[in-house]
Formats: structure tokens, C-alpha cells, sequence
């Protein structure tokens, strides 16, 4: 289906909505960056990964949302540790902070969850698996942190098999705000954030910026004979601005930068070796309503640029890697509200990617090789469609159809409902499919296979919540299973391998190893969460089950452990607020043993971590705050060889104004 069909399709189904009867309410915004928040009144909580802002008991598949409050309460510096306190997530890192993070969300690759910042879909067609590295994404001056898991491809396309990361900055609700946050502590570790921010008249804007930066720890382990500190800087800013021309007219602009540079251990051993990452993500959108706000519509264009270098400074040429990957994508996304039971979300996309890389020799008379280079394009239409066909019921459908240039067409579907009972009860049930084309990586680099397939996933998961005296005490469970086919993996290659992919394609040359489609990957699981909150005392916790293995037929891997997951993992946390604006907290992150390759030869262990936090009301616009990380100094791995941060202490203040 090529670009101009599929834009008859859309405009096709914006005028069969432009044609539906009266009676409708007011359609959402269709934009994952749309404000939302908690109604303190209702209780309600808004949700906008969805990609139009829906009430959280109205999404069918299982959602976290972290509000402001909650993102200042955790006093974490980076979104990789918030996320962690949720259920269904796991995470390996290659050292201490920004260093080479791996997220995963219900046992799925890294690279199959999508990570969204204010409405721009992010990721780096030079990395390995074309995903997002967690290293350097700081909370920075996120007001809302939403993480929907499951398959969601048929809203957010390629990638999105694990689930959605969708990251909302704060827009402005006064005529001048502004904040700011200081801390110090372990390790000579400085972070500084500060916003400022309007609303006058027809203009809304926000400017933000953080500073972080540490002493850090060995990137190898002090057990493999890691002993200087590699050290991390990250400098990021954020801003945003919206111009409204007419009463349903409106612009915007959107962005975000990150500079990052951290020492790490190359090898074996302690070295000098560093790398940096600059991240830059453009966005400017119109946005527009029809009918009285029945039909909206917004129409973007979004940029993203990734680049990472790598440098060996006891070699005599320090430049070791470089890559840049980008992305430039269109699209229309509208949403019409049918009748105050029935509506819509649907669009059109249109992204192409690029990427460039190499890995030059470290002696000069060697010349600098060519980039590996590679391109690809994929339009896309869209849509779902929801419906309450009686009270507390919601029932929901949506079609993708994507057009790849490299692999043709693919359509995916999903479905689901969710019943709110008068008992306060909320079932929850949802089946979503999963499509991920080859990296441009994975097909050109050094170690690339042109002949590879997309990864296919199919998954489904049903769930029930109970809440209790007027929301005091929340409990609930969801069961999951995903199937993921065509997975794609690096396989190393011998020295006298008879394989002709371990042949440098077109020539006679041996490589280290090659990208391949394994058969099938399997995960499933429970997860389960409660919450109780009697005055100032609050108490949480979640534990996850998760079994992901490898279950391709005839291979020796057959029922192990895909590397890196914790079969069980669980979260949980005591707080309480005195009346006289001091409040305490301490929580427990624990994580049974894991194995760190597909061949389950290395082994894991367990661990579980102890934080303290504390916070002091000085006034109603100023606060002191203070924590320790990791209290009993544990020590453990998340990846086999590489170092963790141990006992930790901050402090710092914090203002709203």
C-alpha cells in the first residue's frame, strides 16, 4: 500500500466522520503530550501514551503513571531508576551511570520498547538493535512518566512489542513559574536542574536544563581487577512553546538536547577509554479542531538525531567508533468523538531513518574505512476505535498497516475491554500484535545479513484491580504471554568456521560474527501491586513473575533463560508524613539470580537493595531533602564483569515557585 492510498484512506475516514451524527462530546487531543493530570477532585487519572488523553480506568492494557509528585518523592536522578520501582521492568547496565543501559519490560529485548518524549517517538538507527540507550536519559524536567505494557505496535508501529515509555514535559499553568532542584553527594556527584516558564495571553512556553555529573565507579567490577573511577557528565535541556492563532488554531514547538561523556572499560582491564552521545529531537506541529471540537487533528513533523563516538586515547588514533543515525518523520494524527459513547483515534505517518558507522584502525598509516551506510522508509496508516457500549464498559479495536521499502506491507491488529464495576472493581483484558523490521545495523554494518526477516510478536495479557474503602487500600494481578518470532541475534563466528556468514559479504574476508533470525522467544508471567494510604502513612509494593526463554526447536539454547532476566523481581516502600512537613520513607528493590548469556553457563545472583529517603517542608515553596542508596553496601552484577554503585548518600534542596 503505497503513500497515496494510504492518505486516501485517512482523508477517507475523517469524512465519514465529518458525516456521523450529532449528540458527541468533545473529541481528546490527539497527542501523547497533551497536559493531563490527576483530577484532585475525582481522583481521576488521565492517561496520554494512549496517544489521546483517556482516563486510566478506560485502557485495557496495564499502565503506570508517575505524576510530578511522585517523580520528586523518589528523589531519583535518572528515568532508568523510576522505572525500575514499577512493575514487569528489569534492567542490566555496563558499569555506573552512563554507562550502556538495557531496559526491558516483561522480558522483552531492549530495543523492542519504544520510548517517546513529548509526542516524538525516539530511537537510533546506528545502535545495534535500532532502540534507545537508557544511559543518559535523566528525569530532568519530566512531569509525567507513563509506561504501558504489552504489545503496542498498532499505535506505535515498530518496536513497541515490550510496551511504551512515554515521557511528558511540564507546560506552564501561571503567568510566570519556575523551578529548580540541588543536590550533592557520593562520589563527588553534582546534579542541578532548573525551569522557568509562562502562560501569557495567546502564548504558553518552558524552558529547562540539567547538569549532572560524577566521579563515578570501575566500569569493570573490582572482582575482575576494575579499580579507577569512571567518571560521567550530561548536560540535557528541554523546551517547549504553543502559540494559539485562533480559537481552534494553534502552533507548537518542541525540543531536546543531551550531551553526555563517560569513561569506560573497554576491555578487560582499567583503561583510559571514553565515549560521548549527543541526542538532539525536533518538533513542530498545528493543531487544529473541527465541528466544535468534535474533530481534531494535528499535523507534525519530527527530527531526531543520535551521535556516538568512542575514543582510545593510548592508541595513536584516539577515534575508535562513530556512528550517527537519524530520523525524519511526518505525520497527521486526528481523533473524532462519533457520540459520547463511541470515538476514534486515527493517522498517518510517513518516517524515513538513516544511519552511518565505522570502527577506524588505531594505527594512522592505516587509512579511515568507509561509513557502512543504509536507509529505509515506512508509511503507515492507523487507527482504533472506541466504544462504551453500557456504563463502566469499554471496549476498543485497532488495524495498523505498515509500508516498509525493504519488506513490503504488514497489518497488525489489537482489541481490548475494560469493565468498571460499581464494587470498584476494574477487569481488564487486551491482545495486541507486534511487528519489528531489521536495523539498518543489523542488515549493513560490518556484521550485517541483508537476508534477515522482521521480528513478529503476538501477546495478550487479562487483569484484575480491586479498590477499597474510598480508594485507600488498591490491590490487584495480570497475567501475560507474548510469542515473538524471527527474533534476531549476534552469533559470534570461530576462527574456522565453515559458515559462509562469517565471510564478509562479496568478499573472502572472515568477521567476528552475524546477525540471524532465531526461531522463537517465549515470556510469560504475573504481576501483581497493592497500595494502602491511612493519613500520613503510605505503603506499596509489586512483585513480578516473568519467564522468557529461548524456545526455538533444535537448538542446544531450547528452554533457557533468555540472558539478563530475573525470573522474579518485586518492589516495596513504607512512607509517613508528619504534620509538621517532615516526611520519611524507606524501600526495597530486590531481584532473584538471572544468567548473563543464552547459554545459561554464567550465572547471576540475586540481590536486594535498601534506599532511606527523608524530605522537610521549609515553607510551602521550599524543600530539603536527603537520601541513601544501596544502605548495606550489596554488592552484586546486572551484567557479568561490570561494576554497580554501592552505599550511596545525597542531599539537596528543592523549589517551586
Amino acid at each position: 500500500m503505497k503513500l497515496k492510498s494510504l492518505f486516501r484512506l485517512a482523508v477517507s475516514v475523517s469524512a465519514l466522520a465529518a458525516a456521523s451524527g450529532a449528540l458527541a462530546q468533545q473529541a481528546p487531543a490527539p497527542d501523547a503530550a497533551a497536559p493531563a493530570a490527576s483530577t484532585e477532585d475525582s481522583g481521576e487519572i488521565i492517561v496520554t501514551a494512549t496517544r489521546a488523553p483517556v482516563a486510566i480506568d478506560q485502557v485495557p492494557a496495564s499502565v503506570t503513571v508517575l505524576d510530578k509528585a511522585a517523580i520528586d518523592r523518589s528523589q531519583d536522578i535518572g528515568v532508568t531508576e523510576l522505572l525500575l520501582r514499577t512493575p514487569g521492568i528489569t534492567m542490566s547496565r555496563n558499569g555506573g551511570y552512563g554507562t550502556s543501559t538495557s531496559l526491558r519490560i516483561r522480558g522483552a529485548e531492549s530495543d523492542q520498547t519504544v520510548v517517546v518524549i513529548d509526542g516524538v517517538k525516539l530511537n537510533d538507527p546506528a545502535s545495534t538493535g535500532g532502540g534507545y540507550n537508557f544511559a543518559n536519559l535523566l528525569t530532568g524536567d519530566a512531569s509525567r512518566i507513563e509506561i504501558l505494557r504489552g504489545p503496542q505496535s498498532t499505535l506505535w508501529g515498530s518496536q513497541a512489542i515490550g510496551g511504551v515509555v512515554n515521557i511528558v514535559t511540564a507546560m506552564p499553568e501561571a503567568p510566570i513559574e519556575g523551578s529548580f532542584d540541588l543536590e550533592a553527594g557520593s562520589r563527588a556527584t553534582v546534579s542541578a536542574r532548573a525551569a522557568i516558564g509562562g502562560r501569557t495571553g495567546p502564548l504558553s512556553w518552558r524552558l529547562g536544563g540539567q547538569s549532572f555529573t560524577t566521579d563515578g565507579i570501575s566500569a569493570i567490577a573490582p572482582t575482575f581487577g576494575g579499580h579507577e573511577t569512571d567518571g560521567y557528565t550530561n548536560r540535557s535541556a528541554t523546551g517547549r512553546a504553543e502559540l494559539e492563532l485562533a480559537t481552534n488554531l494553534s502552533v507548537e514547538l518542541r525540543g531536546y538536547y543531551s550531551s553526555g561523556r563517560v569513561n569506560i572499560d573497554s576491555t578487560s582491564g582499567d583503561n583510559p577509554d571514553f565515549s560521548t552521545n549527543k541526542e538532539f529531537v525536533g518538533y513542530a506541529g498545528v493543531n487544529f479542531a473541527l465541528l466544535d471540537g468534535r474533530f481534531r487533528n494535528r499535523v507534525a513533523y519530527a527530527h531526531t538525531d543520535t551521535d556516538r563516538d568512542s575514543f582510545s586515547p593510548l592508541r595513536a588514533r584516539a577515534l575508535s567508533f562513530e556512528s550517527n543515525g537519524q530520523n525524519r518523520r511526518w505525520e497527521y494524527q486526528g481523533s473524532f468523538a462519533f457520540t459520547q459513547r463511541i470515538s476514534a483515534v486515527f493517522g498517518l505517518e510517513n518516517e524515513r531513518s538513516k544511519f552511518e558507522s565505522r570502527s577506524p584502525a588505531g594505527a594512522l598509516a592505516t587509512p579511515l574505512p568507509p561509513f557502512a551506510t543504509g536507509d529505509a522508509e515506512i508509511t503507515s496508516v492507523y487507527g482504533q476505535l472506541s466504544i462504551e457500549p453500557v456504563d463502566g464498559l469499554t471496549v476498543n479495536g485497532g488495524v495498523r498497516h505498515d509500508d516498509h521499502s525493504r519488506y513490503g506491507g504488514q497489518t497488525l491488529f489489537s482489541t481490548g475491554a475494560v469493565w468498571r464495576l460499581p464494587t470498584d472493581t476494574i477487569l481488564r483484558a487486551s491482545y495486541g500484535e507486534g511487528f519489528k523490521a531489521p536495523t539498518l545495523y543489523q542488515l549493513f554494518s560490518e556484521y550485517g545479513n541483508v537476508a534477515l526477516d522482521p521480528e513478529q510478536a503476538r501477546g495478550w495479557e487479562a487483569g484484575v484491580e480491586q479498590q477499597l474503602f474510598d480508594r485507600k487500600l488498591s490491590f490487584g494481578a495480570t497475567y501475560f504471554e507474548r510469542v515473538t518470532t524471527n527474533q534476531i541475534i549476534f552469533n559470534s563466528c570461530s576462527a574456522t568456521s565453515p559458515s559462509p556468514l562469517c565471510l564478509v559479504p562479496g568478499s573472502t574476508t572472515r568477521r567476528s560474527g552475524y546477525y540471524s533470525n532465531v526461531s522463537r522467544g517465549e515470556a510469560h508471567g504475573i504481576e501483581a501491586a497493592a497500595a494502602l494510604k491511612l493519613g500520613g502513612l503510605t505503603l506499596d509494593g509489586n512483585y513480578s513473575w516473568t519467564v522468557a526463554e529461548d524456545r526455538s526447536p533444535g537448538t542446544a539454547n531450547f528452554g533457557k533463560w533468555l540472558p539478563r532476566r530475573p525470573q522474579d523481581s518485586g518492589n516495596a516502600s513504607v512512607s509517613y508524613a508528619f504534620p509538621f512537613g517532615l516526611s520519611t520513607g524507606a524501600a526495597v528493590r530486590w531481584a532473584g539470580h538471572s544468567f548473563d548469556n543464552a547459554s545459561n553457563a554464567t550465572r547471576l545472583d540475586g540481590y536486594a537493595l535498601v534506599d532511606l529517603r527523608a524530605e522537610f517542608a521549609v515553607s510551602e515553596r521550599f524543600r530539603l531533602f536527603a537520601r541513601a542508596e544501596n544502605v548495606f553496601d550489596e554488592e552484586y552484577m546486572t551484567a557479568y564483569r561490570y561494576g554497580t554503585l554501592g552505599r550511596s548518600f545525597y542531599a539537596g534542596v528543592r523549589g517551586r515557585f
